[in-house]
Protein backbone atom coordinates (compact mmCIF):
# COMPACT_ATOMS: atom_id res chain seq x y z
CA UNK A 1 0.00 0.00 0.00
CA UNK A 2 1.30 3.46 -1.08
CA UNK A 3 1.48 5.83 2.02
CA UNK A 4 0.22 9.50 1.74
CA UNK A 5 3.79 10.48 1.71
CA UNK A 6 4.58 8.59 -1.47
CA UNK A 7 0.99 9.71 -2.96
CA UNK A 8 2.86 13.34 -2.94
CA UNK A 9 6.12 12.19 -4.19
CA UNK A 10 4.19 10.48 -7.45
CA UNK A 11 2.09 13.45 -8.05
CA UNK A 12 5.14 15.69 -7.74
CA UNK A 13 7.18 12.79 -10.67
CA UNK A 14 3.91 13.11 -12.89
CA UNK A 15 3.02 16.36 -12.99
CA UNK A 16 6.46 17.35 -13.79
CA UNK A 17 6.09 14.80 -16.62
CA UNK A 18 2.97 16.45 -17.86
CA UNK A 19 4.71 19.94 -18.12
CA UNK A 20 7.88 18.72 -19.89
CA UNK A 21 5.69 17.29 -22.46
CA UNK A 22 3.95 20.68 -23.15
CA UNK A 23 7.58 21.58 -25.28
CA UNK A 24 7.74 24.73 -22.65
CA UNK A 25 10.50 25.34 -20.27
CA UNK A 26 10.20 25.23 -16.70
CA UNK A 27 12.45 26.74 -14.04
CA UNK A 28 12.59 25.97 -10.45
CA UNK A 29 13.40 29.24 -8.46
CA UNK A 30 14.66 28.63 -5.10
CA UNK A 31 15.00 30.68 -1.68
CA UNK A 32 12.90 32.88 -0.33
CA UNK A 33 14.21 36.10 -1.33
CA UNK A 34 14.32 35.19 -4.78
CA UNK A 35 10.54 33.05 -4.76
CA UNK A 36 9.21 36.24 -2.95
CA UNK A 37 10.94 38.74 -5.02
CA UNK A 38 9.89 37.03 -8.54
CA UNK A 39 6.13 36.73 -6.87
CA UNK A 40 6.28 40.23 -6.06
CA UNK A 41 7.59 41.27 -9.57
CA UNK A 42 4.93 38.93 -11.49
CA UNK A 43 6.48 38.61 -14.50
CA UNK A 44 6.78 34.94 -15.26
CA UNK A 45 4.14 32.70 -15.73
CA UNK A 46 4.27 30.17 -12.24
CA UNK A 47 3.02 27.31 -12.37
CA UNK A 48 2.87 25.76 -8.36
CA UNK A 49 4.58 26.51 -5.37
CA UNK A 50 6.78 23.67 -3.47
CA UNK A 51 7.01 23.93 0.01
CA UNK A 52 9.39 21.64 2.81
CA UNK A 53 6.87 20.04 5.41
CA UNK A 54 9.82 20.62 7.41
CA UNK A 55 9.93 24.53 6.54
CA UNK A 56 10.47 26.42 9.46
CA UNK A 57 7.09 29.07 9.52
CA UNK A 58 7.67 33.25 9.57
CA UNK A 59 5.89 35.97 7.74
CA UNK A 60 8.47 35.79 4.52
CA UNK A 61 7.18 31.96 3.87
CA UNK A 62 3.43 33.67 5.17
CA UNK A 63 3.91 36.11 2.47
CA UNK A 64 5.59 33.62 -0.20
CA UNK A 65 2.37 31.31 0.19
CA UNK A 66 -0.25 34.19 -0.50
CA UNK A 67 1.52 35.50 -3.28
CA UNK A 68 1.08 32.18 -4.75
CA UNK A 69 -2.33 31.68 -4.32
CA UNK A 70 -2.83 35.56 -5.67
CA UNK A 71 -1.10 34.50 -8.98
CA UNK A 72 -3.12 31.24 -9.34
CA UNK A 73 -0.16 28.81 -8.42
CA UNK A 74 -1.33 25.73 -6.43
CA UNK A 75 0.81 25.05 -3.02
CA UNK A 76 2.28 21.73 -2.67
CA UNK A 77 3.67 20.21 0.45
CA UNK A 78 6.40 17.99 -0.05
CA UNK A 79 8.95 15.82 1.87
CA UNK A 80 12.24 17.96 2.25
CA UNK A 81 14.19 15.04 0.51
CA UNK A 82 11.76 15.10 -1.93
CA UNK A 83 12.68 19.35 -2.64
CA UNK A 84 15.91 18.60 -2.19
CA UNK A 85 15.72 15.65 -5.51
CA UNK A 86 14.23 18.66 -7.25
CA UNK A 87 16.36 21.69 -6.61
CA UNK A 88 19.69 22.05 -7.23
CA UNK A 89 20.59 24.47 -4.53
CA UNK A 90 19.90 25.73 -0.71
CA UNK A 91 16.27 26.13 -1.05
CA UNK A 92 15.61 26.98 2.50
CA UNK A 93 12.46 24.94 2.23
CA UNK A 94 10.59 26.81 -1.24
CA UNK A 95 10.81 26.10 -5.10
CA UNK A 96 8.60 28.00 -7.28
CA UNK A 97 8.03 26.69 -10.87
CA UNK A 98 8.21 28.94 -12.99
CA UNK A 99 8.33 29.72 -17.33
CA UNK A 100 11.48 30.79 -18.00
CA UNK A 101 13.17 34.44 -17.28
CA UNK A 102 11.16 37.37 -19.74
CA UNK A 103 14.19 38.77 -21.27
CA UNK A 104 13.45 42.08 -22.90
CA UNK A 105 13.39 43.01 -26.92
CA UNK A 106 11.51 45.85 -27.18
CA UNK A 107 14.14 49.00 -25.70
CA UNK A 108 14.48 52.45 -27.58
CA UNK A 109 18.19 52.71 -27.15
CA UNK A 110 17.80 56.38 -28.38
CA UNK A 111 14.70 56.62 -25.64
CA UNK A 112 16.91 55.53 -23.08
CA UNK A 113 19.44 57.92 -23.99
CA UNK A 114 17.31 61.34 -24.11
CA UNK A 115 16.14 59.59 -20.35
CA UNK A 116 19.83 59.97 -19.25
CA UNK A 117 19.70 56.25 -17.97
CA UNK A 118 22.40 53.58 -17.04
CA UNK A 119 23.29 50.38 -18.87
CA UNK A 120 24.80 47.46 -17.53
CA UNK A 121 27.10 44.89 -20.32
CA UNK A 122 28.65 42.33 -19.37
CA UNK A 123 31.19 41.00 -21.50
CA UNK A 124 31.81 37.28 -20.73
CA UNK A 125 31.23 37.17 -16.50
CA UNK A 126 29.61 32.87 -16.82
CA UNK A 127 29.95 32.70 -13.08
CA UNK A 128 26.32 32.67 -11.67
CA UNK A 129 27.53 34.04 -8.07
CA UNK A 130 29.08 36.94 -9.62
CA UNK A 131 26.49 37.56 -12.07
CA UNK A 132 23.72 37.56 -9.79
CA UNK A 133 26.00 39.59 -7.24
CA UNK A 134 26.13 42.51 -9.85
CA UNK A 135 23.08 42.33 -10.77
CA UNK A 136 21.40 43.17 -7.58
CA UNK A 137 23.78 46.17 -7.41
CA UNK A 138 22.47 46.79 -10.91
CA UNK A 139 19.03 46.94 -9.40
CA UNK A 140 20.10 48.45 -6.25
CA UNK A 141 21.65 51.65 -8.22
CA UNK A 142 18.35 52.03 -10.63
CA UNK A 143 20.26 50.57 -13.72
CA UNK A 144 17.39 50.86 -17.03
CA UNK A 145 18.83 48.24 -18.57
CA UNK A 146 21.23 44.89 -18.50
CA UNK A 147 22.85 43.95 -21.28
CA UNK A 148 24.34 40.16 -21.76
CA UNK A 149 25.92 38.20 -24.83
CA UNK A 150 23.96 34.90 -25.86
CA UNK A 151 27.01 33.05 -25.99
CA UNK A 152 30.24 32.43 -23.74
CA UNK A 153 27.96 34.04 -20.95
CA UNK A 154 25.59 33.42 -17.87
CA UNK A 155 22.59 33.57 -18.50
CA UNK A 156 19.47 34.27 -15.69
CA UNK A 157 19.49 30.95 -14.40
CA UNK A 158 17.65 30.43 -11.08
CA UNK A 159 21.07 29.78 -9.68
CA UNK A 160 21.37 33.90 -10.64
CA UNK A 161 18.14 34.74 -9.84
CA UNK A 162 19.05 33.10 -6.25
CA UNK A 163 22.61 34.87 -6.03
CA UNK A 164 20.80 38.16 -6.56
CA UNK A 165 18.42 37.56 -4.05
CA UNK A 166 15.40 37.68 -6.61
CA UNK A 167 16.83 41.22 -7.63
CA UNK A 168 16.47 40.26 -11.17
CA UNK A 169 12.73 39.83 -11.43
CA UNK A 170 13.23 43.48 -11.40
CA UNK A 171 15.44 44.46 -13.98
CA UNK A 172 15.12 44.46 -17.56
CA UNK A 173 17.88 42.20 -19.40
CA UNK A 174 18.26 41.82 -22.86
CA UNK A 175 20.37 39.44 -24.78
CA UNK A 176 22.31 40.19 -27.85
CA UNK A 177 24.22 37.99 -30.59
CA UNK A 178 27.06 40.33 -31.16
CA UNK A 179 28.24 42.56 -27.83
CA UNK A 180 30.62 44.70 -29.89
CA UNK A 181 28.16 45.28 -32.77
CA UNK A 182 25.46 46.71 -29.98
CA UNK A 183 27.78 49.01 -28.19
CA UNK A 184 27.97 50.37 -31.38
CA UNK A 185 24.44 51.12 -31.90
CA UNK A 186 24.60 52.61 -28.40
CA UNK A 187 27.11 54.98 -28.95
CA UNK A 188 25.15 55.94 -32.07
CA UNK A 189 21.70 56.42 -29.85
CA UNK A 190 23.98 58.70 -27.74
CA UNK A 191 25.72 56.51 -25.31
CA UNK A 192 28.69 57.18 -23.73
CA UNK A 193 30.27 53.66 -23.27
CA UNK A 194 32.82 52.94 -20.22
CA UNK A 195 34.60 50.01 -19.83
CA UNK A 196 35.95 48.64 -16.48
CA UNK A 197 39.77 47.43 -17.10
CA UNK A 198 42.33 47.03 -14.97
CA UNK A 199 45.49 47.95 -16.87
CA UNK A 200 47.90 51.08 -16.90
CA UNK A 201 45.83 52.76 -19.65
CA UNK A 202 42.63 52.86 -17.65
CA UNK A 203 41.98 56.38 -16.31
CA UNK A 204 41.51 55.78 -12.54
CA UNK A 205 37.89 55.62 -12.14
CA UNK A 206 37.69 58.02 -8.58
CA UNK A 207 39.28 60.62 -11.18
CA UNK A 208 36.65 60.13 -13.77
CA UNK A 209 33.53 62.55 -14.04
CA UNK A 210 30.68 60.00 -15.39
CA UNK A 211 27.63 60.90 -15.69
CA UNK A 212 24.56 59.54 -17.90
CA UNK A 213 23.41 58.23 -20.40
CA UNK A 214 26.09 55.80 -20.09
CA UNK A 215 27.05 52.16 -20.56
CA UNK A 216 29.05 50.55 -18.28
CA UNK A 217 31.48 47.57 -19.35
CA UNK A 218 32.30 44.97 -17.44
CA UNK A 219 34.36 42.17 -18.19
CA UNK A 220 34.65 38.75 -17.74
CA UNK A 221 36.05 36.60 -14.53
CA UNK A 222 39.64 36.09 -15.73
CA UNK A 223 40.40 38.12 -19.64
CA UNK A 224 38.28 40.96 -19.17
CA UNK A 225 36.41 42.97 -21.74
CA UNK A 226 37.69 41.04 -25.62
CA UNK A 227 39.55 42.79 -27.64
CA UNK A 228 36.30 44.04 -30.07
CA UNK A 229 34.25 44.97 -27.40
CA UNK A 230 37.19 46.94 -25.30
CA UNK A 231 37.57 48.96 -28.88
CA UNK A 232 33.68 50.62 -29.05
CA UNK A 233 34.93 51.68 -25.66
CA UNK A 234 35.05 55.56 -25.47
CA UNK A 235 36.81 55.50 -22.09
CA UNK A 236 38.37 52.60 -19.89
CA UNK A 237 38.48 53.26 -16.09
CA UNK A 238 40.68 51.01 -13.49
CA UNK A 239 40.11 51.02 -9.84
CA UNK A 240 43.06 51.60 -7.36
CA UNK A 241 44.99 48.64 -6.02
CA UNK A 242 47.14 49.36 -2.89
CA UNK A 243 47.64 46.20 -1.46
CA UNK A 244 49.24 42.79 -2.62
CA UNK A 245 46.33 41.39 -5.14
CA UNK A 246 45.86 43.12 -8.56
CA UNK A 247 42.32 43.00 -9.62
CA UNK A 248 39.44 42.50 -7.68
CA UNK A 249 36.18 40.17 -8.39
CA UNK A 250 34.28 40.95 -11.38
CA UNK A 251 30.94 41.84 -9.45
CA UNK A 252 32.66 43.51 -6.61
CA UNK A 253 34.67 45.90 -9.04
CA UNK A 254 31.30 46.74 -11.17
CA UNK A 255 29.37 47.21 -8.11
CA UNK A 256 31.68 50.50 -7.21
CA UNK A 257 31.68 51.41 -10.82
CA UNK A 258 28.00 51.88 -10.64
CA UNK A 259 27.68 53.73 -7.29
CA UNK A 260 30.44 55.95 -8.90
CA UNK A 261 28.59 56.39 -11.71
CA UNK A 262 25.28 57.31 -9.28
CA UNK A 263 27.21 59.40 -7.34
CA UNK A 264 28.79 61.69 -10.35
CA UNK A 265 24.93 61.30 -11.11
CA UNK A 266 23.91 63.23 -7.52
CA UNK A 267 26.52 65.47 -8.09
CA UNK A 268 25.83 66.91 -11.09
CA UNK A 269 22.47 67.34 -9.59
CA UNK A 270 23.26 69.26 -6.91
CA UNK A 271 25.59 71.74 -8.89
Amino acid sequence: MRTHRQERSGAARNSDSSRRRTGEPIERLYGRNAVLESLIAGRRRFVRLLVAESATAGQRLADIESLATSHGAPIERVTRSVLDTLVKGHSQGVALEAYSYPYVSDYDLHALAQARSVVLALDGLVDPQNVGSLLRTAEATGVSLVVIPTDRAAQVTPAVVNASSGAVEHLNIATVTNLARWLGRARDSGYWVVGMAGDESADPLFDTRMTPPIVLVVGSEGGGMRRLVREQCDLLVSLPMMGRVTSLNASVAGSIGLYEIRRDTDDSLNE
